[in-house]
């Protein structure tokens, strides 16, 4: 009888260990959706994957690339569990009811602004007045060229704006246009790696309601309400990715340049040593956000007829699967 409960005992404890290992090796299998190219902004996202931050977490994540929908539409509609966006962006998408949200900032300050070559002599706002910027053709472009130039008395009428689509910036301004929006981090880098001396007027340094969130992470509603612990997994990795590239810019500008090896090494290297002390900056922790930037962006955005009623602010963004 012994012998019996002793065998009967042992295949329990065997069969145990064999579904805990089973649960261990399951991974979900999930997509991530990037903004753009892949760069440096990305860096804590591929050092989640190099370093094996999302095995961790029981999870197999597929980075991949938006095409023409766009990472919003495609993060909204559940063809990819998380995406790569930016705070002006998803304001609104919001007031158009497309279902995302902000999980996290990845830089906590807004570092774009418009460059130029020296040559150009656009050291202010005021100097937009006669010259040729190169955008995309959003509307919020205006709006914005019209709020930093109002503060020097300037008239944005006097700019010519032209289209350039995904044209290079460095050919644009030799050919096309005088100065360009621009992310310091990697244009201007890469500037400084040419030797072309700009100058920078930074959205920051003329208006607070323009210090918004860019780029952050989004999901969708229904992965918050139906599977908050794979989103919180998600974010746990993530967290840990962004604080490597903080505490380790060396080290994660290689996991990027080995994940993504058409990118110029040099240029990788340099944008990784400036933006990695920006990814947290003052903040308490990687990846909050502060409701009033979400609501002096909105404000903004109200007073500039770009958006057709207020947001909702509160249910556009949230801090609860940051890693406490």
């Amino acid at each position: 009888m012994k012998k019996v409960l002793l065998f009967l005992l042992t295949a329990v404890v065997l069969t145990a260990c064999s579904n805990s290992e089973g649960a261990a090796t399951e991974t979900e299998d999930l997509k991530l959706v990037l903004d753009w190219t892949p760069n440096t902004n990305h860096t804590g996202l591929y050092v989640a994957e190099a370093e094996g931050y999302f095995e961790e977490q029981g999870l197999n994540v597929e980075i991949m690339l938006p095409g023409e929908a766009g990472a919003d539409q495609l993060v909204a509609s559940g063809q990819a569990d998380f995406g790569v966006s930016a705070q002006e962006t998803l304001t609104e998408a919001r007031i158009q009811d497309i279902p995302v949200v902000s999980i996290g900032a990845i830089i906590q300050h807004n570092t774009s602004g418009f460059a130029s070559p020296v040559e150009k002599e656009i050291t202010s706002p005021a100097d937009y007045e006669g010259k040729a910027y190169g955008g995309w053709g959003a509307p919020v472009e205006k709006a914005v060229l019209d709020s930093l130039m109002k503060t020097e008395g300037a008239d944005v009428e006097q700019v010519e704006i032209v289209n350039m689509g995904n044209s290079d910036f460095f050919t644009a301004v030799e050919r096309d246009i005088d100065f360009a929006w621009i992310y310091y981090g990697w244009t201007g880098v890469e500037a400084e790696l040419r030797g072309q001396e700009l100058n920078m007027q930074y959205l920051t340094d003329y208006s607070e309601k323009l210090d918004y969130y860019t780029p952050v992470l989004t999901t969708n509603e229904t992965m918050i309400e139906e599977h908050p612990e794979t989103v919180e997994a998600f974010m746990a990795a993530v967290t840990k990715g962004y604080q490597f590239s903080i505490d380790n810019p060396e080290a994660a500008a290689e996991h990027l340049i080995k994940a993504v090896p058409d990118l110029d090494p040099e240029l990788v290297r340099a944008s990784q040593e400036w933006l990695s002390p920006k990814y947290k900056a003052d903040a308490e922790h990687w990846g909050e956000q502060k409701l009033e930037v979400w609501q002096n962006y909105a404000e903004w955005m109200v007073e500039n007829n770009l958006l057709e009623e207020e947001l909702d602010a509160e249910s556009a963004f949230t801090n609860e699967f940051l890693p406490q």
